[in-house]
């Protein structure tokens, strides 16, 4: 191993990433969204170091070939398990290890990881510069812009300072505060104000960093505008921004990642949509045989057609417990065929 930050695949862009969210970004989740853009950086959910220590490794780690490139997001604090965790991701052939300092949740909180961590700048710093010395891949931080009520810029920026200074070159920057008591987890994702200037300016205090926006990102012309790439710039404060990560936007409504593939990568295939219900159902196929349900796969497809004909009908068949009782791959063509009849008879 080395201590030298290894730079990214040639063939690797920060440009566009799916968030790793909690209960969704699992194996299948993560399969699915790869379908739509075949270069996006995925995200594991977020995996405890406790639950590396003691848990399963096969259950948190494993993943398909076909996910790279894929980052291993970590929850923890302690050193010497933040690198045995960041070990394990390399060993599984993970091509990034991420550590969460944004996660706001109390349950997070009681682990003393996640948001609160932005108070303890140099603990991050320890964690990454004895992964960054433990494995050879990336080491990131994912965090948020402040806690509470601290709004000042010199909070976020000297997080940053402290972090990059162990060696962290890349940072995801959520752009609103943790509110750490009072507020939900989707409350905090909801009203603190996003302050894209705020990851623009950290940009600017720290050109040599990759800098990725996350935060109420949903829309093409959005993110075209916030990375500068219509003409002329509608947001050009935060065209220097190196790339977006998009959330539950990609979850709820995942042929978005097939347009931004576009913007980003233009002339990238396209798959039809018979072509991903056809991956869909051979993977399926393979993973019911490995011993998972097709309830597990078809709840990350439900989004799938959002806003076209027929795609209540989808939702209702690829949700309906009879339907998924046999536990076969073979209804994910059934219930598409179900929506091109009703296409047809409209």
């Amino acid at each position: 191993m080395t201590n030298q930050q290894h730079s990214l695949p040639a063939a690797l862009s920060r440009q566009l990433s799916v968030a790793p969210m909690m209960d969704w970004t699992d194996r299948h989740c993560r399969f699915f969204h790869r379908l739509f853009a075949p270069r996006a950086l995925l995200y594991t959910e977020m995996v405890t170091t406790g639950a590396l220590q003691h848990g399963e490794h096969p259950r948190h780690l494993d993943f398909d070939e076909v996910e790279h490139p894929i980052a291993l997001q970590i929850g923890g604090s302690e050193t010497p398990a933040l690198v045995m965790a960041a070990k394990l991701g390399e060993q599984w052939g993970y091509d990034e290890v991420n550590l969460n300092c944004g996660c706001p949740s109390e349950r997070v909180q009681k682990g003393a990881f996640g948001a609160c961590l932005m108070a303890e700048p140099n603990t991050v710093a320890d964690g990454v510069k004895a992964m960054r010395d433990a494995v050879s891949i990336p080491v990131t931080v994912k965090h948020r812009i402040g806690i509470d009520k601290v709004v000042e810029y010199g909070f976020v920026r000297d997080f940053v300072g402290t972090v990059r200074d162990a060696g962290c070159t890349t940072f995801i920057v959520h752009a609103r505060n943790a509110i750490l008591k009072g507020l939900s987890p989707r409350e905090n994702r909801e009203i603190p104000p996003l302050r894209y200037e705020v990851a623009a300016q950290l940009k600017r205090d720290f050109p040599d960093c990759d800098i990725v926006l996350n935060g109420g990102l949903s829309q093409v012309a959005q993110i075209a505008g916030v990375l500068g790439l219509d003409n002329p710039p509608t947001t050009p404060e935060t065209a220097i921004l190196d790339g977006v990560m998009i959330g539950r936007e990609a979850y709820h409504r995942p042929e978005v990642l097939a347009e931004l593939s576009q913007l980003f990568w233009p002339g990238e295939p396209v798959l039809s949509d018979e072509a991903i219900i056809d991956a869909m159902t051979e993977y399926a196929v393979q993973r019911v045989a490995a011993g998972d349900t097709v309830r597990s796969i078809a709840r990350h497809m439900l989004g799938f057609g959002t806003g076209r004909r027929g795609s209540r009908r989808w939702r209702q068949m690829m949700s309906d417990p009879k339907l998924l009782a046999p536990n076969d791959p073979g209804l994910f063509h059934r219930a598409w065929a179900s929506i091109a009849q009703d296409k047809r008879a409209a």
